[in-house]
């Protein structure tokens, strides 16, 4: 009897020390938890921007406009200005105008073209006949890289066609170097040129 009332009294306290035991791993993974959420809370947060995307751009630019700047300026040759530049762009790009040069004869306010050459001239020199003399109104030579193509229809043996070709050539080929050029425009033989030499220039 004595063996049995011993296991008796045992019992309850094995059991209060298993849930002593199970109890005090609870807290301590209560604490855990809770510390871990503690320092999430306390933890800086980085924000994080995304860089701006390119965007096009609202309104394409105009072209540009190659320009044969020649005569009495300081460094002639061929020069690339806005497509809204005037002569007098087109002069300095080019080292303004030279000591000798005949700033009276060319009109500085005038709008430049794509293709056409301008010619500045010395004092005492007549100036070019055409629009690269810069007047934009003289009459005179027709200029083959400048003129549109009503202007080219009233020169002789030139219909609308050619007066077509000869815009599609200098605008895929560039500015016509000479006035014999004009024989690489389809449709224009050596009879035509012939009655064009003296009514048209570069």
């Amino acid at each position: 009897m004595s063996d049995l009332e011993g296991y008796r009294r045992a019992a309850p306290r094995a059991r209060l020390g298993i849930g002593a035991a199970i109890v005090l791993v609870l807290v301590a993974l209560a604490v855990t938890v809770g510390i871990g959420i503690w320092r999430g809370q306390s933890a800086p947060v980085e924000h994080v921007t995304a860089p701006p995307q390119a965007t096009e751009p609202a309104t394409a630019v105009a072209s540009d406009a190659y320009v044969h700047v020649s005569g009495a300026v300081r460094a002639p040759g061929l020069y690339v200005v806005g497509a809204d530049a005037r002569v007098i762009d087109a002069v300095s790009a080019a080292g303004g105008l030279a000591d000798d040069a005949d700033a009276s004869a060319i009109n500085l306010a005038r709008p430049v073209t794509d293709g056409e050459q301008l010619v500045v001239p010395v004092e005492g020199e007549a100036p070019p006949a055409g629009p690269s003399a810069g007047s934009g109104s003289a009459p005179g030579l027709v200029s083959v890289n400048t003129a549109d193509a009503a202007a080219l229809e009233e020169l002789p043996g030139i219909g609308p066609a050619l007066a077509a070709r000869i815009i599609d050539w200098r605008d895929t080929e560039g500015p016509f170097a000479t006035v014999d050029d004009l024989l690489a425009v389809s449709g224009i033989g050596p009879k035509v040129l012939e009655s064009l030499r003296d009514l048209v220039t570069v």
